[in-house]
């Protein structure tokens, strides 16, 4: 009897503590990162200083543009003669993937200009206060759009 009731004792420790380790971290590198990036973007002006179209530089079509990425989504280009208003936001593509590749970051001008070019779910080549470096390939014609933001 009391080895009954001493390995049932001992299972339910084991039990205890595996269900105790399974629990989530919601602190995960991912969110982490993804907050960090949001507060980068949202600190002071940008501008684009490449943007390449499937193999066609385009970077000189948002010259003299200085881009401010709003904490209400709201991302307003604006060149003193020109103001444009479309959208951000920096999403995860995977939450159950703490990787910064599942990192999308989402421009929308709904707008009929060069600014619609714009308009994707970038995936991140790199990253920092001063610099984002940002990729997309299609899947339609399978080209690939490169662009870059610096800190003004």
């Amino acid at each position: 009897m009391k080895a009954i009731r001493l390995t049932s004792m001992v299972l339910g420790l084991f039990s205890l503590l595996f269900v105790m380790s399974c629990s989530k971290d919601d602190d995960s590198p991912s969110n982490n990162t993804q907050t960090t990036l949001q507060s980068n973007v949202q600190s002071g002006t940008w501008r684009i200083t490449k943007f390449i179209d499937s193999g066609t530089d385009e970077t000189n079509h948002f010259t003299g543009y200085n881009l401010t990425f709003k904490s209400s989504g709201v991302l307003n280009a604006n060149n003193g003669t020109n103001n444009y208003d479309g959208t951000w936001s920096i999403t995860d593509s995977n939450s159950d993937d703490d990787d910064q590749d599942d990192l999308d970051f989402n421009i929308n001008f709904n707008l009929t200009n060069d600014f619609e070019d714009l308009n994707d779910d970038w995936d991140f080549i790199s990253q920092s206060s001063t610099k984002i470096e940002l990729i997309d390939v299609s899947g339609g014609n399978g080209g690939t759009d490169y662009l870059t933001f610096e800190k003004n």
